[in-house]
């Protein structure tokens, strides 16, 4: 029986194959007359290429081998070691990645086009994802599931994206901080909601729903800092 659930990583995956080829053309690029490392927009679709590689560490077949271990993972830093008995439900976890990545990123690129901020917003996740995998890893002195793509990618991807807005698109440091803060928000709204769901406050309902809105309240909250910070970099093109 076809359980989406569990396919979606591979489908993203098929995704992240199509994407890594596109963005060796010029269709999704918003400025062809600078470098592709300069193009916040293009640097956009390059994380949102990157979050699906890491989707299928975490939900796919991570770097030990092990198939869809993020669940379990985040299961027993809820406490809840026993991943059959854990009651994090799996259309959580699918609402979570498919909002934050198959939706927020292209929706992030495109509006970046004319909104760079936006484009800038989408790094929000990525950046703090990082530290919700280095930190584990570090504590406790073992690998995690999506700690490596963490690493070697959306840590270097994100400061280099926070570099060119400052640069090239003088969105400013404030810009920057709300990115960040964005992140933080985003990351904690979807840890109280599934704690809300476990201890009976809300219905799985309300807590997918949350997770699916959730990446649009960090592209908000960059989006008015930013205007309010340099309201003439706002608007490109």
């Amino acid at each position: 029986m076809f359980a989406f659930d569990h396919v979606w990583p591979y489908m993203g995956l098929g995704a992240a194959l199509l994407l890594a080829l596109l963005l060796t053309t010029d269709i999704l690029r918003s400025d062809r007359s600078v470098s592709r490392w300069q193009d916040l927009v293009w640097l956009t679709w390059a994380g949102t290429l990157a979050y699906l590689l890491h989707q299928f560490e975490e939900h796919g077949i991570d770097a030990e081998g092990a198939h869809y271990a993020f669940r379990g993972f985040t299961c027993a830093t809820l406490g809840f070691p026993d991943a059959e008995t854990c009651p994090v439900p799996l259309s959580y976890i699918t609402s979570v990645n498919v909002a934050a990545v198959w939706l927020a990123g292209p929706a992030a690129a495109l509006l970046g086009r004319r909104w760079p901020a936006l484009a800038l917003s989408y790094f929000s996740i990525p950046f703090v994802n990082f530290f919700g995998h280095a930190v584990p890893c570090l504590i406790n002195g073992a690998y995690n599931p999506g700690v490596l793509t963490a690493i070697v990618v959306f840590l270097p991807l994100s400061l280099w994206a926070f570099r060119v807005a400052l640069v090239r698109y003088r969105l400013g440091w404030s810009t920057v901080f709300a990115t960040v803060l964005a992140g933080v928000i985003l990351h904690a709204i979807l840890l109280l909601s599934v704690k809300a769901y476990i201890a009976g406050l809300i219905g799985i309902v309300v807590l997918d729903t949350i997770q699916v809105i959730n990446p649009m309240f960090a592209g908000a909250i960059v989006f008015l800092v930013g205007q309010r910070a340099s309201p003439r970099a706002m608007m490109h093109g």
